[in-house]
């Protein structure tokens, strides 16, 4: 049995593209997982906590050294980062609002992406420690196409996966769906044809 862990960041809860997307995909992976269990996590309804002067110093103070403070700054960024480890595979909404991702799913970026801990530094260059992982991006825009000079979404999503080892990442598109009304047809197409991974 795998473990999909699923992060939504679409501001809207009813009308939401992704969501939609995103629950046709979910219930693809679980059917080829035979029984996949679920995580998930609505960035929308709890919102990662922003970075501070004081989390980042805790961040950078060894684990053996932080006051009790220090480790309660951090719960919230342990509690994220277990929810990867433990996913096999994880799906991540991405709305495009004024050509990037919402401000939520950065402060998860954020909160996920920290040195010595999901990644670290070495004589080769930085390295990922979250490996083995599969992702899927569920990409929805009203105008701005998938990969166009004025997507700064999805360079940023595939690069800060790979950044922190997970290099596996797909994208189930719906890109200017606003005008082009086959869009969210040909995302739908797309999920149903997925193979289940080897």
């Amino acid at each position: 049995m795998s473990n999909i862990l699923r992060i939504d960041a679409s501001a809207r809860n009813s009308g939401s593209t992704t969501r939609l997307l995103a629950d046709q995909l979910e219930g693809r992976l679980v059917e080829q997982g035979y029984g996949a269990s679920v995580t998930r996590r609505d960035l929308n309804a709890t919102p990662p906590a922003y970075l501070t002067e004081n989390w980042v110093g805790a961040n950078f103070t060894d684990e053996a050294e932080r006051s009790d403070e220090q480790k309660a700054l951090l719960a919230g960024s342990e509690e994220l980062i277990g929810e990867i480890e433990a996913a096999d595979t994880i799906i991540i909404t991405a709305p495009i609002y004024n050509f990037a991702i919402p401000a939520s799913l950065k402060a998860w970026i954020d909160q996920v992406t920290r040195a010595r801990r999901t990644f670290r530094y070495t004589e080769a260059g930085p390295e990922g420690l979250l490996k083995g992982k599969r992702a899927y991006i569920v990409f929805a825009s009203g105008g701005v196409p998938l990969g166009s000079q004025v997507d700064f979404a999805s360079g940023y999503l595939r690069h800060i996966l790979g950044f922190i080892g997970i290099t596996d990442v797909h994208f189930i598109a719906a890109d200017g769906h606003r005008m082009d009304g086959e869009a969210i047809a040909r995302a739908t197409t797309a999920i149903d044809g997925l193979k289940q991974a080897a």
